[in-house]
């Protein structure tokens, strides 16, 4: 009959070399696997340590118990059997950890941002985000409450504490009031889809992408390149502009304040010309409009659209650029002046007829360049914002399509 130790340390080599053939045997099974597939290849690479940590530990475990000494058993097994279940608990944990990350890197992997239209795969890349969060520190919380659990007084203070969990219970909730929130907080915007992984907002005054979103705050990347870090509870008692939330592209507004001389026909012919020389314009809307003339000025509002925000501010500043050099070099009769009066106390005024305001108009006309009363004549005033065009009628659509609308073919025949 063999000695004791002499057939435990045999029994325990051939335990661990057991544990060696079964996880190579798994690690080929999964590589042979790979040879049609990419992921578990990645699989391997992730999970081939914690996984061999855990087959090892539970070998040398049933080594352990088969083959241990028996007169040494009372005294050395309870604490080699904790020792070894505290081994099981963090491999296991190691593990699940590298598989939830292996799970969420491939769904990442399959839905790119990286392209124009990402609506779907941002949100989706946002709530796998958190998931893995959750899940990570979820397994962390277990596996170090299932460590404490190994030692004897750990479980007699965790059952006295069970019958005063009510008041722990509410003495925490008020301690941790704000972290909380701020969790809670976070699980509602990723899984309400308010606010999305690069999503473009406006917050606190500030234009950004959203760049991280955690479970207690909220990371904007700022258009120079600053980080502006909010918690999760101001986007949900907050409110802020998200300009991707239902796609990405974006209508801009230029306003430009004129002389009354100015001729809208030809500046929007000019627009016309400037959108055609530029790639940044989407081709969805192009409309120029007189939207106030007051004070001693005409204002003139171009509304264009473009794909995205940031290539709807360049679209923009090119518009004005080209529609301030235009208006100073083509009319400049349009630059923007300011008129005085001057009346003799001692006249006493009298009203002209029509005829000397067309004579003092066509002077004015005359002081650095000239109104075509053509285009004025010829202009049809172009598509508008919600009239003139399929887009423009889409656009009115929305904000009228709740609203019954009565046409009327002759007196008494209304129709709906």
């Amino acid at each position: 009959m063999l000695d004791p130790w002499l057939q435990f340390a045999v029994t325990l080599t051939a335990a661990i070399v057991i544990a060696v053939i079964v996880s190579f045997i798994v690690t080929g099974i999964v590589r042979l696997i790979a040879r049609r597939h990419d992921w578990p290849g990645d699989l391997v690479r992730r999970a081939r340590r914690p996984f061999r940590a855990v087959v090892l530990v539970v070998a040398v475990w049933a080594g352990i118990g088969l083959a241990f000494p028996r007169e040494l058993r009372d005294e050395w097994m309870p604490p080699l059997t904790q020792t070894l279940t505290i081994a099981v608990i963090l491999a296991s944990a190691w593990l699940l950890s590298a598989l939830v990350s292996f799970a969420t890197d491939l769904a990442l992997g399959r839905h790119r941002i990286d392209v124009p239209d990402n609506r779907h795969a941002r949100r989706i890349r946002t709530q796998t985000l958190i998931v893995r969060r959750l899940a990570l520190v979820l397994i962390v919380v277990v596996a170090i409450g299932a460590i404490l659990l190994t030692f004897p007084a750990v479980r007699t203070v965790g059952a006295s504490l069970l019958a005063s969990a009510g008041i722990a219970s509410i003495v925490a909730g008020l301690a941790a009031q704000s972290v909380l929130a701020n969790i809670f907080a976070g699980v509602q915007l990723v899984f309400s889809d308010a606010l999305r992984v690069d999503d473009v907002v406006v917050v606190e005054g500030e234009w950004g992408r959203i760049g991280e979103i955690t479970l207690s705050y909220v990371v904007v990347d700022l258009w120079d390149e600053r980080r502006l870090v909010l918690p999760c509870t101001h986007f949900t008692t907050q409110p802020f502009e998200n300009w991707t939330r239902q796609g990405s592209e974006l209508l801009g507004a230029v306003e430009i304040d004129v002389d009354w001389r100015v001729s809208p026909a030809r500046m929007r012919r000019h627009l016309d010309e400037i959108l055609a020389d530029t790639d940044l314009w989407d081709g969805r809307t192009s409309v120029l409009q007189v939207t106030d003339a007051v004070g001693g000025l005409v204002r003139v509002r171009i509304l264009v659209s473009a794909r995205d925000a940031p290539t709807l501010f360049d679209l923009r500043c090119r518009v004005r650029e080209d529609m301030v050099v235009w208006v100073q070099q083509a009319m400049p009769a349009a630059v923007p002046a300011q008129r005085l009066l001057w009346a003799d106390s001692g006249t006493d005024a009298t009203p002209s007829d029509g005829r000397d305001a067309a004579r003092h108009n066509g002077a004015d006309a005359s002081i650095g360049g000239r109104t075509d009363d053509a285009d004025v004549l010829e202009d049809d005033h172009g598509s508008g914002l919600f009239t003139g065009s399929a887009e423009a009628e889409r656009r009115a659509s929305t904000f009228t399509q709740a609203i019954p609308i009565v046409h009327v073919d002759g007196a008494g025949d209304p129709r709906r």
